[in-house]
């Protein structure tokens, strides 16, 4: 005998339901994707306007230019460019060890009520205006050096970097790149900082457990997963200081030469104390002349950091927790 079942359907739907989307969740979704519309479109509405203003000094008669002084563009900005990267690599150079190394100190060393204190200092150091770094520079940091350029020119002037007369003054480009050092490391430290205190524990745990020592779990365990973050805070540090202009301007002279001697009176200088030092003279094409050097560094700074983050998304793929 065969019963047939007269109740309801019972037979589930193999659709699935898309759970209805809070105002809360439209609302931030819409506000972030505005802000990131934003940055893409300032970022090309600088692009724009330094390239339509630069056009001018790109393809106008030099001769008639109060800048460019019958030179064309390339041989004009050259000793600028050369300056602003060589100075900011030296800085760079000299933050990027001290960074890492008091960051280390905050995370892993330091006791906890120093470590706070500390981080507290150079969060406080970031603050610090440029053009006080740059009197500072110019007035009390400069002529302390001028000993210690003696020294390097006797002792090592055997070396293209310490030959030549050294600087009476010690307004050198070597100067400007330690004030330059001193700029950028609160930021570097700082992610540093925090990209150290990520270390998944069981991977330091697991160091120590195994009879490392404290240095020996620091460079199996810490270093190689803050890898890609050091990159990133040294690519933005470079980027500060490829940027900086006060402290340059107030340090350095507006000499357009090449030359990689770090302790000589006669220094290049970089693209932006050029735009800073000329700009309140510059009228007509001379305008457009410094506009031009400033894409010129709106170019490079961008390539330093598209770099960075090619750098960066190559250690993507490693993960603690892998």
């Amino acid at each position: 005998m065969t019963t047939t079942s007269t109740g309801p359907d019972t037979t589930r739907s193999t659709g699935t339901r898309t759970a209805p989307r809070r105002r809360g969740d439209l609302v931030f979704s819409g506000t972030a994707l505005a802000a990131g519309i934003v940055i893409l479109v300032t970022l090309a509405a600088v692009a724009v306007f330094l390239i339509v203003q630069a056009i001018p000094a790109l393809s106008s008669d030099t001769s008639n230019n109060h800048i460019l002084e019958g030179q064309s563009f390339l041989s004009w900005v050259w000793p600028f460019v050369f300056g602003t990267l060589w100075s900011s690599f030296i800085a760079l150079v000299i933050a990027a060890p001290i960074a890492i190394g008091i960051a280390l100190f905050i995370s892993h060393y330091a006791p906890r009520r120093l470590a706070g204190v500390l981080g507290y200092i150079i969060d406080l150091l970031a603050a610090v205006p440029s053009v006080v770094f740059g009197l500072w520079g110019a007035l009390t940091f400069a002529p302390m050096l001028v000993p210690f350029y003696k020294w390097l020119n006797t002792n090592l002037g055997f070396i293209p970097l310490f030959s030549g007369t050294p600087s009476g003054t010690g307004k050198t480009i070597l100067t400007a790149s330690l004030v330059l050092a001193v700029m950028i490391l609160p930021i570097m430290t700082a992610i540093c900082r925090e990209v150290f205190l990520q270390t998944p524990k069981l991977h330091e745990e697991a160091a120590l457990a195994l009879g490392a020592t404290r240095w020996e779990m620091v460079r199996m365990a810490v270093l190689p997963f803050a890898r890609s973050g050091m990159v990133s805070g040294a690519m933005l540090g470079l980027g500060r200081a490829l940027g900086e202009t006060m402290a340059v301007t107030l340090v350095l002279s507006p000499l357009g030469i090449v030359t990689f001697n770090l302790i000589n009176p006669e220094n290049p200088t970089t693209i932006p104390a050029i735009i800073a030092l000329r700009f309140p003279e510059a009228h007509d094409e001379g305008v457009n002349t410094l506009i031009a050097a400033g894409l010129i560094l709106f170019i490079v700074t961008f390539a330093v950091n598209f770099v960075a983050r090619w750098i960066v998304s190559r250690r993507a793929e490693f993960s603690g927790a892998n």
